[in-house]
């Protein structure tokens, strides 16, 4: 079943690029549609399955994380949210692996990106000013170099366009001294982590954005999607070498595709092409299977 949008008639209802949110009071209803953005604008044209890859992948890494970071997930089992809120009944078969019950935090006004290699955005910036987010790096690096160490380069979380890259110093007058190392070595520490056992896998994670809360007591907690397509940067190991662009488990194909069209990157966006919307498809399927090894419920 693919689902474009959402409007249950629960709670009240905002929309991001790709999640339908209800918000239930203590608690949200995140919806993962199969929309696809690029370039900022939402496609007219939906990639099936993908809102159920992008929520089977959070919850494999939120509970591969559960031992070292609390986390927001309250169940993503359809039956189970549907008693709890009978009101949905009637919609349960749309929500079936695509929903997630989470408990509502306090959200820290910033994106917590950790990047382990030199590529995109970091590339860009490094190549013009020798530094990522305010982060001074060695002379010489190559486009798609391992760092020695891993980086935290925090964005601001733009409520439109594109997050705009912020440092270190920025981060504590935002969340304060005390948070501001806690977000920073909680980023690396889960980073590193899931870098180590992706190459048991034979997948590279090139870099990631985490999203964090904070509970009454002021403690952090993971929220929002972890590790997904959408939010981090794959390449094959196989195929890894460096002074170039890798192959990406991503949306690429969808931007190479925007990019060969006569398109401003503004809406509406153009209707894709099938070879297009299937390719994306599978690279988002294979991800999954490769990483969690598990296979996606029909």
């Amino acid at each position: 079943m693919v689902v474009m949008e959402t409007n249950y008639k629960i709670g009240v209802r905002r929309q991001g690029k790709v999640r339908d949110i209800y918000d239930l009071g203590d608690y949200l209803l995140l919806v993962a549609t199969d929309r696809i953005s690029a370039f900022d604008v939402v496609m007219p044209t939906p990639i099936p399955d993908k809102g159920r890859i992008l929520t089977a992948m959070s919850r494999f890494w939120f509970e591969f994380f559960s031992g070292d970071v609390r986390h927001h997930l309250e169940s993503s089992y359809a039956p189970v949210i549907v008693w709890r809120f009978p009101e949905l009944k009637e919609v349960e078969d749309q929500l079936s692996g695509r929903v997630m019950l989470v408990k509502k935090y306090r959200v820290l006004e910033i994106e917590c990106i950790v990047r382990g290699y030199i590529t995109g955005s970091g590339w860009k910036s490094y190549k013009e000013t020798g530094t990522v987010s305010g982060i001074r790096l060695p002379e010489g690096l190559k486009e798609s170099q391992r760092l020695d160490e891993p980086i935290f380069t925090p964005t601001t979380k733009a409520k439109v366009g594109h997050d705009q890259e912020i440092s270190f110093d920025d981060v504590r007058k935002i969340v304060g001294d005390t948070l501001a190392d806690k977000v920073r070595r909680l980023s690396i520490n889960l980073y590193s982590k899931a870098r180590d056992y992706a190459e048991s896998r034979g997948i590279i994670i090139a870099d990631t954005k985490f999203e964090f809360g904070v509970d009454e007591n002021g403690e952090l907690v993971l929220v929002d999607e972890v590790l997904t397509p959408d939010s981090s940067r794959f390449w094959y190991m196989d195929d890894y070498e460096v002074d170039r662009p890798q192959k990406s488990f991503d949306k690429q194909f969808v931007r190479d595709y925007l990019n060969s069209l006569d398109w401003d990157k503004t809406p509406p966006g153009p209707v894709l092409p099938e070879e297009i919307v299937e390719n994306t498809r599978l690279r988002y399927l294979e991800i999954f299977q490769r990483l969690t090894g598990e296979s996606l419920p029909a």
